[in-house]
């Protein structure tokens, strides 16, 4: 967990924690970890704007999971939960992504960022899903389960101004960003909650996040969750990060 301040083009600082937390099998330990961390950082560090989670916070990264821990939109407890911590604590909570189910009965991998009232301002299913085969490597296919989303997301960050929002794999594809970073939302940050693995982490998650930045000269924030250096499962990469306009790094 590490907090980091980013300076919009409204020359006025946002603080950001950035909670880099491990999911188990047990959903409401999962949310009592989230209560814990977003505790502490706001006990650290007061003046904390902004917390963002990592993909996949509630649940198992596991494609044959997602629909075992997939909630309504906006009546499932982890949308609640997000809300009053929102609330409580009186800041923007970017709520990392967990796995959704719609209205069509389908599920998808959604990322929801609340504001100080406990509000819902941006809504975000996952665009481009993680489907990858790398000999030696990895194989993942989200889309066995998932269904993704058809929608670039930028919204207004109260008196922040514009951001941009991704999840993971979205992070390849420049069109989001570029979309997000241009006349007429000229947003000043991109957030990308994301599980890179120990595989793609060391090729390309730094890489992507400087790329980005580099491309669009904007802010771009990578939040992942921990590596389970003892258990089996998806290995995610960690490494969570902020990158600025000219892509220097902060690393956690």
């Amino acid at each position: 967990m590490s907090s980091q301040v980013l300076k919009s083009p409204l020359s006025k600082s946002l603080k950001v924690a950035l909670i880099q937390l491990k999911a188990g099998a047990d959903k409401s330990a999962n949310l009592s970890k989230v209560t814990k961390f977003i505790d502490q950082a706001i006990t650290n560090a007061p003046d904390t704007n902004l917390v963002m989670l990592p993909e996949c916070f509630n649940s198992p990264y596991a494609v044959d999971q997602f629909r075992n821990y997939a909630e309504s939109i906006p009546s499932g407890e982890t949308t609640e939960l997000l809300s009053n911590l929102a609330k409580k604590y009186n800041i923007f909570i970017v709520g990392g992504s967990f796995p959704e189910k719609g209205d069509d009965d389908k599920i998808y991998n959604t990322s929801l960022t609340f504001n100080p009232h406990g509000d819902i301002i941006a809504k975000h299913r996952k665009a481009h899903l993680f489907d990858i085969d790398i000999p030696n490597g990895i194989t993942f296919q989200e889309s066995l389960t998932l269904s993704g989303g058809d929608k670039a997301t930028v919204f207004k960050l109260g008196e922040y101004g514009n951001v941009g929002l991704g999840i993971c794999y979205d992070i390849r594809f420049p069109e989001l960003a570029s979309i997000a970073s241009r006349y007429p939302y000229n947003s000043f940050a991109m957030f990308y909650p994301g599980a890179f693995n120990t595989t793609t982490g060391p090729l390309h998650w730094h890489l992507l996040a400087r790329a980005r930045a580099v491309d669009n000269e904007t802010f771009v924030v990578l939040c992942s969750p921990a590596r389970d250096v003892e258990g089996g499962g998806y290995q995610a990469y960690g490494h969570s990060l902020r990158r600025n306009p000219s892509s220097l790094s902060k690393k956690i």
